[in-house]
């Protein structure tokens, strides 16, 4: 049976049970991977933070870090809650989802290919695992990184990021198809800003690594 990571976006969540009973009733296991930006920053503000972004990627001081850390426990729960009793909660942390430090951006890691076997074992037994971004330390990653780095590493056969856009625009027109290798040149032109940076090049990376990889409607091929 294939598996089919499944990125959900903070802003994302509310069509999360859907698309996993959509997945599951075609025949596949489903690992979904969550986002809380909205939440986070919502927070942040809250608290009077000021978010600060390098690349798609949130500079995390110790305050930060536990905005974040308690901002995806809240996004879990509620996607747990949505998917039902066959959703298991994991926390990257706590089940050895592997990422590199970068320290110049605070309590940071940059996600690199791991097969948690609680993750492994949660699919085994028919259930959905429903995965926390963050590495031991703890380490606030992406989720689009981690979302890329647990396919390859599970060995999935697909990644489809769920977002509240419709795909990849470019130029003001929705992407059908677009190459890693043209994905990344327009990410180094800097065409693309904010947070699809780090979702093409995680789709990039994963199709790259033998996956399907799409961002909404925008199949994004190696």
């Amino acid at each position: 049976m294939s598996v089919v990571v499944l990125k959900v976006g903070g802003a994302s969540t509310g069509g999360v049970a859907e698309a996993v009973a959509d997945l599951r009733a075609a025949g596949s296991q489903v690992c979904v991977v969550h986002g809380a930006g909205p939440q986070i920053s919502e927070e942040m503000e809250r608290r009077g933070l000021v978010p600060h972004f390098v690349g798609g990627r949130r500079v995390t001081t110790r305050e930060v870090l536990d905005v974040v850390c308690e901002s995806f426990a809240e996004v879990n729960a509620a996607v747990c809650t949505a998917i039902g009793a066959e959703a298991v909660g994991l926390f990257g942390n706590e089940i050895g989802l592997e990422a590199e430090p970068v320290p110049e951006l605070g309590h940071v890691g940059r996600a690199v290919p791991s097969a948690p076997p609680a993750v492994l074992a949660a699919l085994a037994a028919g259930r959905v695992p429903v995965v926390s971004p963050l590495a031991p330390g703890p380490l606030n990653v992406n989720a689009d990184e981690a979302a890329s780095a647990l396919a390859v590493g599970i060995g999935a056969a697909r990644i489809h990021f769920l977002t509240d856009v419709p795909g990849v625009f470019h130029d003001g027109e929705l992407v059908q198809s677009i190459s890693a290798a043209r994905a990344e040149t327009l990410v180094d032109a800097g065409s693309f800003e904010g947070g699809i940076v780090p979702k093409v090049l995680a789709a990039a990376l994963a199709a790259r690594g033998g996956l399907i990889a799409e961002i909404g409607a925008t199949a994004v091929t190696a």
